[in-house]
């Protein structure tokens, strides 16, 4: 139940709706000065996440935090990790319209190391969020499409968020005695997915896809207009931010105890 709680308050206009049941109860109560600080609270939320700028901001340094480096073109790993899951359909820009063409997905950036040599193993993991197929079954259907055989591919099929693909991904690569990896998902994810694999001790380099938050000026949009698809989109990027703040509560109590 709270984690229900939890997850749709990742979603702004839901924040202004809790805010305003919260400033009703306060009015009742006759605490007028609160329920009205309440209530301007989730509109100053909803406000500042349908702003592009404020996207450009805190899901750009984000993605910032790991790009492409030039170790990737250098290095070699035991394994290719592929996490499941998407930011915005994969889009190349977050802001434009969703162009197929247009698309990189995970698989063909796992791919793509796989042929030039960079691991000889593609791990994929991510369970089923909603129904009976899971990501990593998806996955696996694309990679073989795109020319990677069927035996270098291993399918962690039980994670549901990214703590647990860490851990059984980890225990996946323990039994292969493989040490090493190349850590593939979005540059928006990547910072609290590098977080989760680094606790569990094995050696990962980050391989994010490009960076997906970009401006292009156009005359009819400003960054400091609000703008719906900008509103709806920010779920993603609040999520990274409650996990790293999760993250870091976690790891602050578990040095102290």
């Amino acid at each position: 139940m709270l984690n229900q709680i939890a997850n749709s308050l990742l979603f702004a206009p839901n924040v202004l709706v809790a805010a305003a049941i919260i400033a009703l109860v306060l009015l009742l109560f006759k605490q007028s000065i609160m329920g009205i600080l309440s209530l301007t609270f989730g509109l100053l939320w909803v406000l500042a996440w349908s702003l592009p700028i404020t996207t450009l901001y805190a899901g750009g340094w984000l993605e910032k935090r790991y790009t492409q480096p030039q170790t990737v073109a250098m290095r070699t790993a035991d394994a290719i990790v592929v996490l499941g899951g998407h930011v915005q359909g994969n889009r190349s820009n977050w802001f434009e319209p969703y162009d197929r063409q247009s698309v990189v997905n995970r698989e063909s950036h796992a791919a793509s190391l796989y042929f030039a040599g960079r691991a000889p193993l593609i791990v994929l993991s991510g369970g089923a969020l909603e129904g009976n197929i899971s990501d990593t079954a998806t996955m696996a259907r694309s990679l073989q499409k795109l020319g990677i055989p069927n035996d270098v591919i291993i399918q962690e099929t039980q994670s549901k968020n990214t703590l647990e693909n860490a851990e059984l991904t980890d225990q996946t690569l323990r039994s292969l005695q493989k040490k090493s990896i190349f850590l593939v998902t979005s540059a928006l994810h990547m910072p609290r997915a590098m977080l989760a694999f680094e606790s569990t001790g094995i050696k990962a380099w980050p391989a994010p896809l490009p960076p997906q938050i970009r401006w292009v000026q156009k005359s009819n949009q400003r960054t400091w207009l609000p703008n719906l698809h900008t509103l709806l989109a920010s779920r993603s990027i609040i999520k990274e931010y409650a996990g790293l703040l999760v993250y870091w509560g976690e790891t602050t109590f578990n040095t102290n105890q």
